[in-house]
């Protein structure tokens, strides 16, 4: 009877064990991918900052270079396309969505970067306090969106190891805890660009 005890006991002590063990990997699980959401959150702060400051800055270029209408035109497609998109933190758990949303957010950067290219044109512009504001904030928040996407990747990179990790690897597969997908640069990003003087 006591040696029935004894191993009852062992057993009792090993289970609780195992579940104190699950209940600390979960809970560990559980504070990395709200890290992620958290880290998410703000990539998409900064986006949103971008996309309120573009109306002004179209509207200020606009007063100097009326017949660039093209120009306009592009950027405000690119705007709406971004702002039509469905972001939320789910996005980030499938990669062909987040891609979807990187290209769109290139697509506005690339109409952004022809605007300011036709600022360079009109000299009165470029001296405008109200251009330079807006010009220097948009640099401002691409550079808040470079550090935001990197910090993300670097926290949604930690909960990915998590995941994959043994013995983790199980718990996280029992309970639903999947990979996030990455921020990736373009593909003409690998490619030097050529200079020609």
């Amino acid at each position: 009877m006591k040696k029935i005890l004894i191993v009852l006991a062992i057993i009792i002590g090993l289970l609780v064990l195992i579940g104190l063990t699950i209940a600390g990997k979960y809970n560990s699980l559980v504070k990395q991918e709200e890290a992620v959401k958290t880290a998410w959150a703000q990539v998409e702060n900064v986006y949103q900052r971008r996309l309120d400051l573009i109306p002004n800055l179209v509207e200020t270029v606009k007063g100097y270079a009326k017949h660039e209408k093209d120009v306009f035109i592009e950027v405000t497609t690119a705007r709406a396309g971004v702002g039509q998109m469905k972001v939320d933190a789910g996005l980030v758990n499938d990669p062909a969505a987040l891609q979807s949303f990187q290209k769109a957010q290139a697509s506005l950067t690339g109409a952004l970067s022809r605007l300011l290219a036709v600022a360079e044109n009109y000299p009165a512009l470029k001296a405008n306090e109200s251009f330079l504001a807006l010009q220097s904030q948009l640099e401002g928040t691409e550079n808040r969106i470079t550090v935001e996407r990197k910090r993300y990747n670097d926290i949604a990179q930690t909960y990915n190891t998590s995941v994959r990790q043994f013995p983790t690897n199980f718990i996280a597969g029992i309970f639903g805890f999947k990979s996030k997908a990455y921020f990736e640069s373009e593909p003409a990003a690998a490619k030097a660009p050529v200079v020609k003087f």
